[in-house]
């Protein structure tokens, strides 16, 4: 008698931790975009300094090193690199898309009811003189401003690639936090913005560290089972720094408390990522990516129903982004009551579901078609034995 081997490839399991934290964040920036939305003084940004911008961004460098940093490995360069071209294609068809709904809508609204000024920028308001600035990303208009930047940050992803194979880890995160430390010394190191003379709302010379950072930390959990490895003394600073940020960032006046705040000290600058922020953001992932307890939670129902939202980032933020404009809207036209509060958050997070739901169905439905047909290919292949 004969025996037979396995040698089956071990298949990746899919951490739901990343996408649930990814639900999370698109779903707080949803609601952080409304700024009438009541709903935005119980997000993240009131108990920390970092926000869902600072996830959002560091979950796209771990995502993407999961998507293509491992596919370099295991397919052509030439392959891998096409499939980087179309997301950066899709992404930007996106964004355009996004500019074009709302430049129209704010024009067609506007001729019904008042619109305030800061809904759109007055370049944008007045003839079609600066489409091609915007079809370059030259100009990039408020809340419109994230997808750019994840644009450039995966156009260089294959060369941060070649460098993590060539020099090292440790040398690519020295090279990439010696530029963002350089941005933070020079706030004017930027890329132009028409709309802004102080250049992109998200410096990609700055930020690009934490992406980096995401893609090292998916290389690292990647050796480690899927998380990072723990260490007590590690999460205690972690969980000491994520404290000493809330007490700092919480808005106690507004909530009509005294002024709890031990440190006196302006708000951490967004643009060019401040080094508190970046702490910040880095510590809650930590703590996230190395908790068996954050696995088990990611496992429950409202942690499915969050990585629902994650898995389907792209689609979820631009969706949300709409439901973003059409909620400041209302909410500016018709009044901040109760009423009108829920029925803003019902309805936006009706769509978000559905549209994620419709884009899980057409997901399953891809994954079907593609294994009845390798399975059939199977069926006909001649059988190999001895």
């Amino acid at each position: 008698m004969g025996s037979t081997t396995s040698h089956a490839t071990p298949r990746h399991r899919r951490d739901h931790r990343v996408d649930a934290l990814r639900g999370v964040a698109l779903l707080m920036m949803c609601v952080d975009h409304i700024p009438q939305n009541v709903l935005n003084r119980f997000t993240m940004r009131n108990i920390g300094f970092a926000d869902a911008a600072e996830v959002f961004v560091l979950l796209a460098g771990y995502a993407s090193w999961l998507a293509y940093g491992r596919a370099f490995g295991t397919r052509p360069v030439s392959t891998v690199l096409m499939r980087i071209g179309r997301r950066c294609w899709q992404l930007y068809v996106y964004q355009i898309v996004l500019v074009v709904v709302c430049v129209s809508t704010i024009r067609i609204w506007r001729h019904f009811w008042p619109v305030p000024v800061d809904f759109l920028e007055p370049e944008l308001a007045h003839g079609l003189d600066s489409v091609w600035r915007v079809l370059s990303l030259v100009a990039l208009p408020g809340n419109l401003n994230i997808l750019p930047l994840y644009i450039v940050l995966l156009l260089g992803f294959a060369p941060l690639y070649a460098l993590l194979r060539g020099v090292g880890t440790s040398v690519v995160l020295g090279m990439s936090g010696a530029v963002w430390l350089v941005v933070n010394v020079d706030p004017r190191l930027n890329f132009p913005n028409w709309l802004d003379p102080d250049g992109w709302y998200f410096d990609p010379l700055a930020w690009q560290f934490l992406f980096v950072l995401g893609v090292c930390a998916a290389r690292v959990a990647g050796r480690h089972d899927g998380s990072l490895p723990r260490s007590f003394v590690l999460a205690a600073a972690c969980g000491l720094y994520l404290v000493f940020s809330a007490v700092q960032s919480f808005p106690w006046t507004d909530w009509g408390f005294d002024d709890l705040r031990p440190v006196a000290m302006r708000v951490p600058d967004k643009m060019i990522l401040s080094p508190w922020r970046l702490l910040d953001v880095l510590a809650l992932f930590y703590l996230v990516q190395s908790s068996t307890r954050a696995t088990g939670l990611a496992a429950t129902r409202a942690g499915q129903l969050m990585a629902l939202f994650g898995r389907h980032s792209l689609e979820i933020f631009t969706m949300g982004t709409i439901v973003d404009l059409y909620g400041r809207l209302v909410l500016t036209s018709f009044g901040t009551g109760f009423v009108m509060q829920v029925a803003v958050n019902v309805v936006g997070f009706i769509v978000l579901l559905a549209v994620a739901r419709a884009r899980e169905r057409q997901r399953n439905a891809a994954r079907g078609a593609a294994q009845g047909g390798a399975g059939k290919l199977g069926a006909r292949a001649p059988l190999c034995g001895n």
